[in-house]
């Protein structure tokens, strides 16, 4: 992709300030030119680039689009893709030092691995629990001495059996037809089965039924599939005058590192355009009077560099196109009702409105 942006699609930063934020192409802003929406231009424009992947997390690049979309995507994923999280804990025995509140609240916050497609919202909290919307897990655990621990040892992974209370402690409870919906994936459980919840020593037990069920993170945090979901700008560096070789070292130690070069024989300074989405702005160099007014900060308006980290049974690649289907969704919705309003008022007589494909 080019790197000679058009200068309206920078934001300009400052030494201590920023300016041309908003966006300007929407219509009328500039005369004589349309910049109403059209969606072959808007195609051609849109980008989607995956620039890391692994297990945990994604970082990609989204290019095209306002910053209202990227945020409504951002604020989808944290708060509207669905999830599986424990609800309710039925305490039977728990005579850990930690009370029955603090746990419980412990245990919603445990990720699942289960894929919330094969669940369905409960429409009421006090819905009647089944099959098809409510996951059970069982806890039983009581801490006991280990008769053959070593002689002097302080361990207590030595001296007691079952001195932690952990995630893999959940025993899976299949109801209905769950044995079989689940069958060939991954057996309903943590996604981290090392979670310590609680400690024990001689004599404390813990034994709970636990109720987990379908949910978006607006209702509760523990619902949210993702740990972290955030976006910035591109960072832009344009070096208007030659550094002087004396200067190069200072001036590469302004930016984050690998963002500048130097050519070993000529000391020329440039910008090492693969790295340029590793720098900080920090602005360090504009409070410099010797580079001030050799460079200019900016970052791409409609460039966002996205990171999303999971923490459910979302893989990080399948994130991102679950929060479009969400978007897609509330689409769906607003044009329901916009035609439902559209036919009233023809119904009505009040006047004519115009529908456009979106």
């Amino acid at each position: 992709m080019s790197t000679d942006y058009h200068p309206r699609r920078l934001v300009n930063v400052g030494a201590e300030r920023v300016s041309d934020v908003a966006s300007t192409d929407f219509p009328g802003h500039y005369p004589g030119e349309d910049h109403s929406w059209d969606l072959q231009k808007f195609k051609q424009n849109l980008h989607v680039k995956i620039q890391r992947l692994s297990n945990r997390s994604i970082d990609f690049d989204l290019v095209g689009v306002d910053a209202s979309i990227a945020n409504a995507f951002r604020r989808i994923l944290i708060a509207e893709v669905p999830t599986i999280a424990i609800e309710r804990v039925y305490v039977w025995d728990n005579t850990s030092v930690i009370v029955d509140e603090v746990l419980s609240h412990r245990l919603g916050l445990v990720p699942l691995n289960v894929d919330p497609a094969f669940m369905q919202f409960k429409t009421h909290p006090d819905d009647v629990a089944t099959d098809r919307n409510t996951i059970v897990f069982n806890v039983e655990i009581t801490c006991t001495r280990n008769p053959a621990a070593p002689k002097g040892s302080s361990d207590p992974s030595e001296l007691y059996v079952n001195h932690e209370l952990l995630s893999s402690h959940f025993q899976w409870k299949p109801a209905g037809d769950q044995q079989s919906v689940f069958e060939g994936f991954p057996t309903p459980g943590p996604t981290n089965p090392n979670i310590v919840l609680a400690k024990l020593r001689p004599g404390q037990a813990i034994a709970m039924e636990l109720h987990a069920v379908k949910g978006v993170g607006k209702d509760h945090a523990k619902y949210s599939p993702v740990a972290t979901a955030s976006y910035r700008l591109l960072p832009h560096i344009k070096i208007k005058k030659p550094i002087p070789p004396a200067l190069a070292e200072d001036f590469q130690k302004c930016f984050s590192p690998g963002v500048i070069t130097i050519n070993p024989a000529t000391k020329q300074v440039s910008v090492d355009e693969e790295n340029v989405r590793k720098d900080s702005v920090s602005r360090e160099v504009l409070r410099r009077p010797e580079f001030a007014d050799s460079v200019e900060l900016t970052r791409v308006r409609d460039f966002f560099l996205f990171n999303i980290e999971t923490e459910s049974a979302y893989t990080p690649e399948r994130l991102f196109p679950e929060a479009v289907k969400v978007m897609r969704e509330k689409i769906s919705v607003i044009r329901g009702a916009v035609e439902a309003l559209k036919a009233q008022l023809e119904g009505t007589g009040a006047g004519d409105v115009e529908m456009t494909d979106a």
